[in-house]
């Protein structure tokens, strides 16, 4: 007896050990059934359809790790909001028009008025719809799931109840991360025609928070007169307290850029382009008939010269009538002061001893110094390499530059900020043969939206281009925080380099060298 009771006791650790892995795996199989039935479940009854204005919307819910609400406007593209940090992504989608309700809006203006009235307990009542389905649908295809697979109703209401918990944690994550100012910063991806209609005014954006229920059915209504009349797209409005400038940069002779930017003008209608240089790709005298596309844009282009743009280049630009070409000197264009400086380099020409980056920043500190007895002062810098602008920081609220092909911003401690362009020619024609990538490079540009009275960068839109055809858009829309924001002057005056560096005149191409332009700028 004594020796059969120790042989128990030894055998116990091994059972409870067992007994507990049984426990733990059937745990386990439990939590999984009840995420995978939820998910089945949220697929198949995670959405219904509800009116909202004259527009049939269909609401979805589904897992997704990047939390965000989409709202898609088909046929012109989609929308996405990063609204909240929960895995769950909230979907709005139109999938009919009642033609007859939206003939009315279009023949009656009040009714807008009482749709903007009504589409926000039309929203309310749909979402509250939405979420009471999803939980019911996630719960029922737990417990089935558990059922087929365990055969036991026990099993079954511990993975719905599961299923019910995760859900409900989720909305609760939703609720508690949710972050209304992000519908102020739009990812917009679809066709480039209608862009600036579904994106909205920027104006509206930094200063009528309020009013972001009218825009809403503003946006149904677009849309709806999209489906009605396809070939007729909403007009983008005009207000006259915003400037619009476009930014480009490095075009690289890719013919392609010109249809990007003069499509960007029309629907953002821009008051008004700049262009942060390399323009060309080799600065030859061959390559000048590709800037008389200046003129038809039919607004003021101000234009700096980039290290692949020779002084003939800037000739060339200087020519046109609608061009301000800015080498070291202050001009008011549309309202706006700008300061900009052409690249000290020309690097097609590699015979010439070019300066470094450290001499471009020299160049830059010596240019920065110079503004102190200039006026006005600048509203905006704009320069070929970001570099040479480093030591306009506390010198200007904005610094425009490109060069780099890759787009990017940053607020320096100053209060200044720094854009700086991707390639609006997709880095050129040539792209792939200088180097590294397979992948093409973007097409991209920025439209950005001045204050008309403190001439400040209150909010900008990135565009991305690609797709066959340059079809297709992406367009996140940014807000500046604190637009007004307090410019701090630099402690230190930048001093003079401890060598040398060239002048700030760029070398010209050897031997053939191409004569300098005017010194006097095109008129405005």
């Amino acid at each position: 007896m004594r020796s059969r009771l120790a042989a128990v006791l030894r055998a116990a650790p091994d059972r409870f050990s067992r007994i507990r892995r049984g426990r733990t795996w059937r745990i386990g199989a439990v939590v999984v059934a009840a995420l995978l039935g939820g998910w089945l479940g949220l697929a198949i009854g995670g959405q219904i359809v509800t009116p909202i204005g004259p527009a049939d919307v269909e609401f979805s819910l589904s897992p997704d790790w990047d939390g965000k609400t989409v709202v898609d406007v088909s046929p012109l593209g989609k929308l996405e909001f990063d609204t909240h940090s929960a895995p769950l992504s909230f979907r709005a989608a139109i999938s009919e028009i009642r033609l007859s309700a939206a003939q009315e809006m279009f023949q009656n203006p009040d009714a807008i008025n009482r749709m903007a009235e009504s589409i926000g307990d039309q929203l309310r009542n749909g979402v509250i719809r939405l979420f009471v389905q999803a939980v019911l649908a996630a719960v029922a295809g737990a417990g089935v799931t558990a059922l087929v697979v365990f055969r036991s109703w026990r099993r079954a209401g511990m993975s719905a109840l599961t299923a019910l918990l995760v859900l409900a944690g989720a909305g609760g994550l939703s609720a508690a991360t949710f972050n209304p100012g992000a519908i102020a910063e739009p990812r917009y991806t679809g066709l480039l025609a209608g862009a600036p209609q579904v994106v909205g005014s920027a104006e509206g954006v930094v200063n009528r928070f309020s009013r972001y229920r009218e825009q809403l059915a503003g946006l149904v209504g677009n849309v709806s007169q999209l489906y009605e009349a396809t070939s007729t797209l909403p007009v983008y409005e005009n207000d006259a307290d915003t400037i619009r400038v476009l930014h480009v940069s490095d075009l690289h002779l890719n013919p392609a850029a010109w249809n990007v930017i003069r499509s960007l003008r029309e629907q953002f209608q821009v008051d008004l382009i700049v262009d942060s240089g390399d323009i060309s790709d080799r600065g030859s005298a061959a390559e000048d008939i590709f800037v008389n596309d200046i003129e038809s844009l039919e607004v003021p282009y101000v234009w700096v010269r980039g290290d692949r743009d020779s002084m003939g280049t800037q000739r060339a630009v200087a020519a046109q009538d609608n061009a301000v070409v800015l080498d070291d000197e202050v001009r008011e264009v549309g309202g706006i002061v700008f300061y900009g400086a052409g690249d000290p380099r020309f690097a097609p020409d590699q015979t010439l001893d070019n300066p470094t980056a450290e001499e471009v920043a020299a160049i830059g500190a010596q240019q920065a110094a110079s503004l102190e007895d200039r006026e006005p002062a600048p509203d905006v810098a704009v320069f070929h390499d970001p570099v040479q602008g480093r030591a306009f920081s506390g010198r200007v609220p904005l610094v425009l530059a490109g060069h780099e092909h890759s787009r990017r911003t940053e607020t320096r401690p100053t209060g200044t900020r720094y854009i700086v362009q991707g390639s609006t020619g997709g880095a050129g024609l040539g792209a792939l043969d200088r180097g590294g990538s397979d992948e093409p490079t973007p097409y991209e540009a920025s439209v950005l939206y001045f204050d008309a009275e403190t001439k400040r960068l209150q909010a900008w839109d990135g565009v991305t281009l690609g797709g066959l055809g340059l079809t297709s858009a992406q367009i996140e829309r940014h807000v500046v925080d604190d637009p007004d924001r307090e410019i701090t002057p630099p402690t230190e005056t930048p001093q003079p380099p401890t060598a040398t560096p060239p002048a700030s005149t760029p070398a010209t191409p050897t031997p053939t060298a191409r004569p300098a332009p005017s010194p006097t700028a095109s008129p405005q």
